[in-house]
């Protein structure tokens, strides 16, 4: 039993996730669908009567029903992994990223997923927090608009089906993401 329970607090190794992911892509590709999570949106907005105030969620939402499906079980998921399959040991980070780090404020690096230093609801109500999680939160959603998908839908789902345009979207992130880390951020923090 300690080695099940040891083995499944680890994250999947790439040779059994990344088959898994292909796996699933395969199917939707085969039964005509396509993957994304920001589409789960316009579904929402449509279930709640969008339709009557804009065109753009007059559409059978039904259709989508499998999509909201997989968006429940990735937050219950989540909740799921916070709760109770969370191990205890310090994450593996490189000690030039736990530099930069110490060097914009993060206390002890590596011993959250996530530095509460920037992702709290107390650093919320900083300046710094109301950029990064309002202004951030709005550009990625004008960003997943004008792209017509999100990082998910266009880097797993229209890189499979060799889309041109989802390559350079994705090109696009990491640019953007890029910029975030080694400008933003620091300027920010």
């Amino acid at each position: 039993m300690e080695y099940f329970t040891n083995s499944i607090l680890q994250p999947w190794p790439w040779y059994v996730a990344g088959p898994a992911i292909a796996f699933i892509m395969f199917l939707l590709l085969w039964f005509g669908k396509s993957f994304g999570l920001s589409s789960n949106f316009r579904t929402i907005c449509a279930i709640s009567g969008a339709g009557k105030y804009s065109d753009f969620f007059k559409f059978d939402w039904r259709t989508q029903t499998w999509n909201l499906v997989f968006l429940a079980g990735s937050i219950a998921g989540g909740f799921i992994a916070n709760q109770w399959l969370k191990a205890d040991n310090i994450i593996a980070i490189s000690e030039s990223t736990k530099e930069d780090l110490v060097a914009i404020g993060v206390k002890n690096p590596g011993a959250e997923m996530i530095p509460t230093e920037m992702f709290s609801i107390e650093s919320l109500f900083t300046w710094q927090g109301f950029v990064m999680i309002i202004v951030g939160g709005f550009l990625v959603g004008f960003g997943t608009r004008y792209a017509s998908g999100c990082t998910s839908g266009h880097a797993i789902s229209g890189l499979s089906n060799l889309q041109l345009p989802s390559l350079i979207a994705v090109i696009g992130f990491f640019i953007g993401g890029l910029i975030t880390t080694h400008f933003i951020i620091p300027l920010l923090f």
